[in-house]
């Protein structure tokens, strides 16, 4: 009971930070106690029960290399060895939990576990693409999998630091230091690679997915997948550009810019090139996008937060899809129109793979009940652990594109209180 108590706080810190980094939020303290709760409500849903326990693992040379967190302490990891025919197969996923902006949020950050290892789990449950289990993960299992913690606040992309403030943006090196690490146990002899990341660890696994190619010899089978990182420089609900504008801090303050690269800076500014939209159509090493097309976090913080609606006309439905007016899901199917005009290029390419849900939800690899169960959410019969594992291991193209909500009733939405 105590450590299904520590699962939902976590989680409910996980919900909460989709807000926390945002300024003009102004949440109050019910407001905030509502994420927790309702994120406490699904992790009591969708406990797998005796999941595997991986402790966490300092990275003792990072310091001297400058590759800390927020507050100048190690990173970390959890690593789980693989096995039998996955011994020589590397799955590594890269945490999200959202971003600080501004030298107020990335002080509060400091104090929590997405911005310091003080403050780490010492151990966390493997679910969904990290379980050790064959009737929960199929295809990678037996594989090493390990889930770098995320405690820099700009996806593992800044480079910079604050004295006066005591921050230390450092997520590129948090990310050189973490791979220099996995290849001195064992991962440079890998046959076969998988970069992951979920949310802002998805936004991280598309702009450092080139890198981890790089990593290995061209024998090497090396892909990546994005799952919930799909974010879009859209309009929010006032006309403004609340997500923009919010990258723009993001990368000012973190240093950001001299860690992407020359092909996106030389053409667009540097907050456009935070942005996967404009990233995507570069990336030479096969990338697979799993995203829903109506992504929980970006309509409560990018198209329809707070400060975009100060009559609270989104209120309700921000919260609750089934709650939206007819009006209001036209401009979620706006949004879903964009994403797929924003994939269309992409998608071409045969080396590349897709599953689109038109679900309300975010990150959908980490969770049991979505990455594989009896009633995962699929497209065309095909649950997203199968979709992925086709994709990966070349056995069919998979370029899976839901139809318009609210056709598709295996969704598991997330709905809050």
């Amino acid at each position: 009971m105590v450590k299904l108590l520590w699962v939902g706080i976590a989680i409910g810190i996980f919900f909460s930070n989709w807000v926390d980094g945002f300024e003009g939020y102004n949440l109050n303290e019910t407001a905030m106690s509502m994420f927790e709760t309702e994120a406490y409500r699904v992790s009591k849903a969708t406990k797998v029960p005796n999941a595997l326990m991986v402790g966490l693992t300092l990275i003792q040379g990072a310091g001297a290399k400058g590759a800390v967190c927020l507050d100048g302490t190690l990173p970390g990891y959890h690593w789980h060895r693989g096995h039998g025919s996955g011994a020589n197969s590397w799955l590594i996923q890269l945490e999200g939990g959202g971003w600080c902006n501004n030298i107020r949020t990335c002080v509060y950050r400091k104090k929590t576990q997405r911005g310091s290892s003080t403050y780490m789990e010492k151990e966390i449950a493997f679910t969904g693409i990290l379980s050790n289990k064959a009737e929960e993960n199929p295809d990678f299992f037996n594989w090493n999998r390990v889930k770098l913690r995320y405690c820099d606040g700009a996806s593992f992309a800044g480079d910079g630091e604050n004295k006066a403030a005591q921050l230390q943006f450092r997520g590129q090196r948090i990310w050189l230091a973490a791979m220099e690490e996995l290849l001195s146990k064992g991962m440079h002899s890998a046959n076969q690679a998988l970069l992951s990341g979920c949310s802002a660890g998805g936004l991280a696994s598309i702009l450092h997915c080139d890198e981890f190619r790089g990593l290995f010899p061209e024998t090497t089978k090396v892909k990546c997948l994005s799952d919930a990182g799909m974010f879009l420089d859209a309009a929010d609900v006032s006309g403004g550009r609340t997500l923009r504008n919010f990258f723009g801090g993001v990368v000012g303050l973190q240093g950001v810019r001299n860690n992407m690269t020359q092909i996106c800076t030389d053409n667009l500014d540097p907050t456009s090139c935070f942005f996967p939209q404009n990233l995507i159509g570069n990336i030479k090493t096969p990338l697979f996008i799993l995203n829903t097309a109506y992504d929980s976090w970006q309509v409560q913080s990018s198209l329809a937060p707070p400060s975009a609606d100060p009559s609270g006309y989104w209120h309700d439905c921000r919260l609750n899809h089934d709650k939206c007016t007819r009006a209001q899901i036209l401009f979620l199917q706006g949004f879903r129109n964009e994403m797929l005009m924003a994939i269309k290029h992409f998608s071409i390419s045969k080396e590349n793979g897709l599953f689109i849900n038109s679900c309300f939800a975010h990150c959908q690899t980490e969770r049991q009940d979505t990455w594989f169960s009896g009633n995962s959410p699929v497209i065309g019969k095909k649950a997203i652990a199968l979709a992925v594992a086709d994709w990966y291991y070349n056995r069919e193209s998979v370029k899976a594109i839901d139809c318009p909500y609210p056709c598709d009733k295996s969704c598991h939405h997330l709905v809050f209180r």
